[in-house]
């Protein structure tokens, strides 16, 4: 049966489902009356869909609220065990494994360090990474005791471009890795035990920060924003609608000096051969600096920007470090302004563990070398910030990327997977696993 619009009954109703579960996500509890006008509903809809909802254990109750002059209303929200997805963050360091709930509540996590030293082909080498995420995924299912079943997902966000191809799914190319179109998702469903049913969605790990920060972050309330992501190397992603998925650059390429320093991508003179951590780190050596040895970037940016900037007021900075870094806060800004001059967006947002460290130093210094560089009227109306979620927000953003696909889907499972089970098994669950 078709709609007038051309959309069948069955559209509709996935719609209607979908947006009664994303206002209850995003703004719950709620009662059915608030529901109505927070969603454009009819009363009627509302009480069919939550009706459906909460007979699937999606929807559960969650008290109640005085009402003027009749019965108290029963609030409603998103049921948290109703469904749990896995977020990886396959990074330059390290891989990290996180298992949540509907309510995005950690259940599990686990990390895999990457080697600091040796070829970058070894330190990434494809069949151990996918070995990483073959125990990792299992660990975080054993350790909270979540049936496979019951995933929605895995999301995973990795460096690099991903596209797609209809015999292997989402390839990977991450130049500064040394992956040229490693066939990603087909090795992670013939390695990972996981049932057939359970999808992957892997993309770019600069685009699920940038989700994950907009939903939940420093992004949200803004109509746009250029979330950046700064750790070995730069990325970025552009974000146009608050609700949507943003797009991925590989702003870290481009180019900041004619002929200048070696990029890990090959190409001469990229912004991330002067801001990316592995650079920075690289340029204080050079410059005669000298980096822990035998430590992780981490550490040794840790350690950077603690000579360049003491915590004693009496101890002299180390003049190399603070020269470099200061160095690198004018490209930063630089690049800053080209972002603002061909996106002219609302906010930027600096995430990403390194970006997390020297943010918190130097922000301000970046920022008023942005508006210099920037045309003046677009500097003027855009914010520049740090990202509010920590150094886990790219796994945070990975999560969401199967749960994004669930609520497109009005909270429908793929029908070859089993059938939910009672509302009685995830209470349960949620009493195990709550803190």
């Amino acid at each position: 049966m078709h709609a007038r619009s051309g959309r069948t009954v069955r559209d509709l109703r996935r719609e209607n489902r979908t947006a009664v579960l994303r206002r209850l996500y995003f703004d719950g509890p709620m009662s059915r009356l608030t529901l109505g006008p927070a969603t454009g509903l009819s009363s009627g809809s509302v009480s069919n869909v939550v009706a459906e909802l909460v007979a699937e254990g999606l929807v559960e109750e969650a008290g109640s609220v005085d009402s003027a002059g009749g019965r108290p209303r029963t609030l409603l929200r998103i049921s948290p065990g109703s469904g749990f997805m896995i977020g990886v963050d396959i990074g330059e360091t390290r891989i990290r494994i996180e298992l949540f709930d509907l309510a995005l509540t950690e259940l599990a996590r686990t990390e895999r360090p990457l080697a600091s030293s040796g070829p970058r082909t070894a330190r990434y080498d494809v069949d151990l990474v996918v070995a990483h995420l073959r125990e990792g995924i299992a660990e975080v299912l054993r350790t909270a005791e979540v049936p496979a079943e019951l995933l929605l997902g895995v999301g995973v966000g990795v460096p690099g471009i991903v596209a797609r191809t209809p015999e292997d799914g989402a390839v990977v190319h991450g130049q500064t890795v040394d992956w040229d179109a490693v066939p990603l998702e087909r090795l992670l469903r013939e390695h990972v035990e996981l049932p057939a049913s359970v999808p992957y969605w892997i993309d770019n790990g600069a685009k699920t920060l940038g989700q994950a920060e907009m939903w939940f972050g420093a992004g949200r309330g803004a109509r746009s924003a250029v979330v950046v992501l700064f750790g070995s190397g730069v990325g970025a992603c552009v974000v146009t609608d608050p609700m949507g998925p943003g797009r991925a650059l590989e702003w870290g390429h481009l180019t900041v000096r004619v002929r200048g320093r070696r990029c890990r991508c090959g190409s001469q003179g990229c912004l991330e051969a002067y801001a990316g951590a592995e650079a920075l780190l690289e340029r204080w050596r050079e410059a005669g600096g000298r980096p822990p040895e035998g430590t992780d970037e981490e550490t040794a940016l840790t350690a950077m920007l603690a000579a360049a900037y003491p915590a004693d007021a009496g101890t002299a900075p180390d003049a190399t470090a603070l020269a470099v870094l200061e160095e690198t806060a004018e490209f930063l800004g630089a690049g800053f302004a080209d972002l603002i001059n061909l996106f002219q967006p609302e906010r930027i947002l600096v995430g990403g563990w390194a970006g997390l460290q020297l943010g918190t130093r130097f922000l301000e210094t970046v920022t008023g070398y942005a508006r210099a560089y920037a045309l003046r009227y677009p500097a003027s109306r855009t914010g520049i910030g740090l990202g509010t979620l920590g150094p886990e927000a790219v796994t945070v953003g990975a999560a969401l990327l199967p749960l994004v696909d669930f609520f497109a889907q009005g909270g429908r499972r793929p029908e070859t997977e089993p059938a939910p089970p009672s509302p009685a098994w995830q209470t349960a669950l949620r009493d195990r696993v709550s803190p």
